[in-house]
């Protein structure tokens, strides 16, 4: 067997590796990488490693002796995975399989060995799956930049995003200059001739086409290749045509025959077409790999739920740290407070109140005693406890999340652009017309026949270009965002902008979406015969409660400052996890927690006080005991959001169906949904289970939509159609979602679908305009009038076409500054 470190005797098998060059391995991750254009490289007694990123070269610069111990492979197990990658073939998807060896097969009687790569390694297509390679590229199919597999822990440069934006800033800064010659230089008489003017704007166009088009035109190479007409291929054949053709009339004019000519005697020029064009093109490919890496961010946030270290008890007893890929299932592990859980597990000594918003998104911490599961990336609010590990790494519930996440959004491949769908017709259509229109010059055309029929053909294209094509999208999605931003609607990427106008059901989450998010005091409720005032026993219950960190007593302490109540010093404070606190306040002995808990410090408690109390069924109840005897009872529940019941009706107005989805008890959510008039509810669901729910409703022939602020909503907005998240929850969910509610209020939905359905009108008229242009301009550039009315395409008709086609375009999108919402 060829050894693994040995990448020169290798044979990748089905997955394409870029280039031929000589390889060497990263001694971080394993990879292998050409040095010239490897992303680092670093000097070790006299040996130079090269490195796949800066971050495997920042880890190895740290412990060189680590990596290099590590024979064959990464010393890095927890941040690389190596997968053997099945072959690719007759369209098929990859099937990763974790092998963590190199593999090795035998054919026509001779060992092959395939050449193993990290999972982080490998990059596929949204839209196309079944694409896979090792190392960024672009999809041969649709050309859309291929995105990773495997989302790092840490956040790494996307050298993908980095050329685009550098391409970008350059092509801008001279299509600029450019543009300003080509459309104003006669107006204001620059002091030269037409024929300087095209030797100057070729000398600003040559970079924008050539080196800032240069991945437009191997993409538009590729599809030829693989006979796949897409965007790229439009691009490429009408910047190109256009450049061409330009090139020849600056430097050779005097082919052209004179009716080709302006008034000058000079050929027309078309640069500032190509510029401009692939100026607008870099442009929608930066939007595009920014919101690419967001998305990623979701992930990568999930990642760093879990704790990297974990303190194993030892049988002797001892403590110690250790890494969390070293815990094993059955170690004991000891959680402090403020720490979070560092696996599945169950408690085995102590009590503590663990805040599992992660999994069911409410804000009520819960009380964990002896026996009670425990689930890592939880938050230890307070006490410590010791732990017995029961799942780890990919068998974890957060794992599941993560990998939930992960695939909804690879499933949930971007919007198919309809220049892709329009390509596959208008692209074969143009060139036939091309090639009819060379056929008919060349047979039926007056002399100079060949150079009629050569120019002629090269109009068609030219004015076939998708220069208003290029703007009809992307200038109605810039608009809509702006005009989204000002209404309090953030809009990450244009496919949940479209399908928004489609949605026909609203799953929305309950805790922090429906309602506030937070525990609040909704009431005081005295004990029948009790002498203190509402007030008073707040003020006690507060005055001991400033020294508890536990949610419920902060907002005790809160309703206590909303009324600016006094405030008294308390002594002798004793905390219990999981059944409430105790002291002195102004020599009264003062007990708050729960109805169990007061009767276990002697504190005399009647239902009878209570039974004319009508407790919402929604409510955490908080009972307070003052020297032996029970007082009153706090109510504290998740109040609703002012605006929820109108935004609701609104949404009900409008034909959408309403399902509330949550983590809660379902007394707590029926309790909620009737005063909202939503009449379906899935409660006590987790968060896999949310997904799940989603991914039911879309194969029931639903469009969804998923509002949520938690982490536990995450796999369900990655998974909808459309993903809304609340301004005002955590960045995991703003990352999984498409649509950002700034505030948190439900109302921004109502003018997100408003706004989603003029921008697809208003994108639809814009189309409208540049097909109108195209279908006017193609005839008269074949020459199909020739005959009849002696028209040709003039320098003066091709230039207007393109440049009112352009303008028409972005003053229509313009109109969407002053949208109503």
């Amino acid at each position: 067997m060829a050894d693994a470190a040995d990448s020169s005797n290798t044979k990748n098998v089905g997955l394409p590796i870029l280039g031929a060059g000589p390889r060497e391995k990263d001694p971080v991750c394993g990879m292998t990488v050409e040095p010239a254009k490897a992303a680092a490289k670093q000097e070790l007694r006299g040996t130079t490693y090269y490195f796949c990123s800066r971050g495997c070269a920042a880890r190895f610069a740290k412990e060189p002796e680590k990596f290099l111990a590590a024979p064959g492979s990464s010393g890095m197990q927890t941040a690389h995975s190596a997968v053997d990658v099945a072959a690719v073939r007759d369209g098929h998807r990859a099937k990763a399989v974790h092998t963590g060896k190199i593999a090795t097969s035998s054919q026509a009687g001779s060992e092959t060995t395939e050449t193993v790569a990290p999972k982080s390694a490998y990059y596929t297509c949204p839209m196309h799956p079944q694409i896979l390679q090792i190392g960024p590229g672009s999809c041969p199919i649709c050309g859309m930049a291929l995105e990773p597999v495997q989302v790092s822990l840490e956040a790494e440069t996307d050298p993908e995003y980095e050329s685009m934006s550098r391409r970008l800033w350059v092509s801008a800064s001279l299509s600029v200059p450019l543009l300003a010659i080509a459309m104003w230089g006669d107006f204001y008489k620059l002091p030269f001739s037409a024929e300087t003017r095209n030797w100057i704007e070729m000398a600003l166009a040559t970079p924008v086409v050539w080196w800032g088009g240069a991945p437009f035109f191997e993409r538009f190479w590729m599809s030829l290749l693989n006979r796949s007409p897409n965007m790229f291929t439009l691009i490429g054949l009408g910047t190109g045509a256009a450049y061409l053709d330009s090139l020849a009339a600056t430097i050779f004019p005097q082919i052209f025959p004179a009716s080709f000519r302006e008034a000058g005697g000079a050929p027309p020029v078309y640069f500032e077409a190509a510029a401009i064009i692939t100026t607008l093109v870099l442009l929608g490919q930066v939007l595009e790999l920014r919101a690419r890496q967001k998305t990623s961010g979701a992930i990568r946030a999930l990642l760093h739920l879990a704790p990297q270290h974990a303190h194993l008890i030892a049988l002797d007893g001892s403590e110690r740290e250790v890494m969390l890929n070293e815990v094993q299932p059955g170690d004991r592990l000891r959680v402090r407070p403020g720490e979070r859980v560092p696996t599945d597990g169950d408690v085995l000594a102590g009590q503590s109140a663990i805040d599992e918003s992660m999994l069911t998104g409410e804000p009520m911490p819960v009380e964990k005693s002896p026996g009670d599961s425990v689930t890592g990336g939880t938050l230890n609010a307070s006490g410590s406890f010791v732990m017995e590990a029961q799942r780890v790494g990919r068998e974890t519930i957060l794992a599941q999340i993560v990998k939930m996440v992960s695939e909804a959004q690879r499933s949930r491949a971007p919007m198919q652009r309809l220049a892709d769908k329009v390509a596959a017709y208008f692209v074969p259509a143009v060139v036939a017309a091309a090639v009819l229109a060379f056929v008919g010059w060349v047979i039926f055309g007056p002399q100079p026949r060949f150079a009629n029929a050569l120019v002629s053909a090269i109009a068609v294209v030219i004015i076939a270009c998708p220069c208003a094509l290029g703007l009809a999208t992307p200038m109605s999605i810039m608009v809509a965002v702006g005009r989204g931003a000002h209404a309090g609607v953030l809009i990450r990427n244009a496919e949940a902008l479209e399908a928004l106008a489609k949605v026909d059901t609203l799953v929305i989450d309950k805790t922090g979406t429906l309602t506030e998010g937070k525990p609040q005091v909704s009431g005081v409720e005295l004990a029948l015969g009790s002498p203190y005032t509402k007030d008073g026993l707040l003020s006690l219950a507060a005055s001991l409660e400033r020294s508890s960190e536990h949610p419920l007593a902060r907002a005790i302490v809160q309703a206590a400052a909303e009324k600016k109540l006094p405030l008294a010093d308390a002594v002798n404070f004793l905390a219990t996890p999981g059944g409430g606190i105790e002291g002195e306040v102004l020599n009264k002995r003062v007990v708050v927690g729960t109805e169990r808990f007061l009767r276990a410090r002697g504190v005399e408690f009647s239902a009878v006080a209570f039974s004319k109390i009508q407790l919402d069924q929604s409510a955490t109840a908080v009972y307070i005991g003052i020297n032996g005897r029970t007082e009153g009872v706090f109510l504290l529940t998740d109040r609703i959001k002012p605006t929820a019941a109108e935004a609701l009706k609104e949404l009900r107005a409008e034909g959408l169906r309403i399902v509330m989805l949550t983590g809660d008890r379902r007394e707590t959510a029926m309790s909620v949904a009737a005063k909202l008039g939503i009449e379906k509810v899935e409660a006590a669901v987790q968060p896999q289970q949310k997904g799940e729910i989603v991914k039911r409703l879309r194969e029931e022939g639903h469009v969804v939509a998923m509002a949520g602020d938690g982490i536990n909503d995450a796999p369900a907005l990655a998974a909808a159609h459309v993903g809304i998240a609340m301004g005002t929850g955590t960045d995991v969910a703003m990352n999984s979602a498409g649509i950002t509610l700034v505030k948190g209020d439900l109302r921004g939905i109502v003018r997100a679908r408003r706004l989603s359905r003029a921008t697809i009108g208003n994108i639809k008229q814009n189309l409208a305009f540049a097909f109108f242009y195209n279908a006017l301009g193609v005839p008269v550039a074949a020459g199909v009038f020739y005959p009849a009315f002696h028209w040709l395409l003039s320098p003066m008709l091709a230039s207007a076409a393109m440049s009112f086609s352009s303008v028409s375009v972005i003053a229509n999108a313009l109109r969407l500054r002053k949208a109503s919402l």
